[in-house]
């Protein structure tokens, strides 16, 4: 049996593999692979695709975060406050700066921060100042930005959004990526817009941290080996953003295509016993993942993978939870219940712009037999 896998980069290649080859060789012609023509390019397309001022190129999502927090000034004796159901990278990155992660609970439909529990976390925080607030457009859910910039507002805190999965995503029509003074974005090949290997991005309209992530991600750099600060060594490959480029003209379609899987799974696929996900009104949704939840869910996949559907838990283990963590990050008033129930409810299914019909139908069937 042939299995459905939940994501499959070598089908987003094959798609356009003469446009890609040519972009490959069109780079290793040049003779220049590190931030030339390509990259310049992919910035400014990007940006333009968001509906931002400018956009900074990084070696990795993590890295984007990284560079916005670094130039914001932030670091050891502040905090940060974040989610724990995340990408560890996430946590990472204020970890990486010497911040201190405030993990506050999500939201049950959609998974993303809970702004009731992001609001008692600052109003009750004893520790460390916070200078940021980052919530995760997880899945390509956008978090609940009206409310969230709300809190941020009143208690005088910067809000940076973590778009690692939400290329495309809309908050009331309007791009994630541009509610906060930066985004970051990641091109991990599984991602809905990747790469052939890793890079990622920082956002922002904001011409001073425009310029201070353009010094930290290379060196602290203003003349060519003279460092005027402390920076990192965080810069997109040529050949990845001539990559990127081309996929670039195709995501708005690609996110089309997720939508309309997720939309059939929600119809065709519908089950008493399998939750789909929640989409908030004013949230346009890009389906980087389609997470469904079940009571059931050890069954649910291994019936999946009986019929030949690929399943994957993203994500088992909530940050906090996790060993290199313990001590490292402090929790909200009440601690995460919802964060620890949802890990053993979750399931993401296949869901990638190159989905055959049948395979589609494959996945139909299974959740309506379950």
């Amino acid at each position: 049996m042939t299995m459905i896998p939940v994501a499959n980069p070598g089908a987003a290649y094959r798609a356009h593999r003469e446009e890609i080859d040519e972009a490959l060789g069109r780079v290793a012609r040049s003779g220049w692979y590190i931030m030339g023509e390509e990259v310049s390019a992919f910035e400014h397309e990007f940006a333009a695709f968001v509906g931002a001022d400018h956009c900074i190129s990084a070696a990795t999502g993590t890295d984007a975060l990284v560079l916005i927090l670094r130039a914001m000034g932030i670091g050891p004796g502040d905090a940060v406050v974040t989610v724990s159901h995340t990408a560890v990278a996430t946590v990472s990155s204020i970890d990486l700066v010497g911040a201190h992660p405030l993990l506050v609970d999500i939201d049950e439909a959609d998974f993303t921060m809970s702004p009731d529990h992001l609001d008692e976390a600052l109003s009750t925080w004893s520790g460390p100042p916070v200078k940021a607030i980052v919530p995760v457009h997880l899945y390509g859910h956008p978090a609940d930005l009206d409310r969230i910039m709300e809190i941020a507002g009143r208690y005088g805190v910067p809000v940076v959004e973590d778009c690692a999965q939400a290329h495309g995503a809309s908050y009331r029509g309007r791009s994630v990526g541009t509610f906060g003074v930066a985004g970051a974005f990641s091109f991990y090949p599984t991602k809905n817009l990747g790469a052939l290997g890793d890079g990622g991005a920082v956002v922002t309209s904001d011409a001073a941290l425009d310029a201070r992530c353009r010094l930290v991600k290379q060196y602290g750099w203003q003349q060519r080996y003279v460092s005027e600060i402390p920076g990192i060594n965080s810069r997109l490959d040529e050949i990845q953003a001539a990559v990127l480029r081309v996929k670039l003209k195709y995501l708005s379609a690609d996110n089309g295509r997720r939508v309309n899987l997720a939309d059939a799974y929600r119809t065709l696929g519908a089950n008493p016993r399998i939750v789909p996900p929640g989409v908030k009104p004013g949230s346009g949704h890009v389906y980087h993942q389609y997470v469904v939840q079940s009571d059931q869910r050890d069954r649910l996949e291994t019936h999946c993978r009986d019929r030949g559907v690929g399943t994957s838990i993203l994500y088992p283990l909530p940050v906090h939870r996790q060993p290199a963590y313990a001590g490292r990050v402090s929790l909200g008033p009440g601690g995460l219940p919802v964060t620890e129930r949802v890990p053993e409810r979750i399931l993401c299914l296949p869901v990638w712009p190159e989905m055959s019909d049948g395979q589609r139908d494959a996945v139909v069937g299974a959740l309506r037999e379950f």
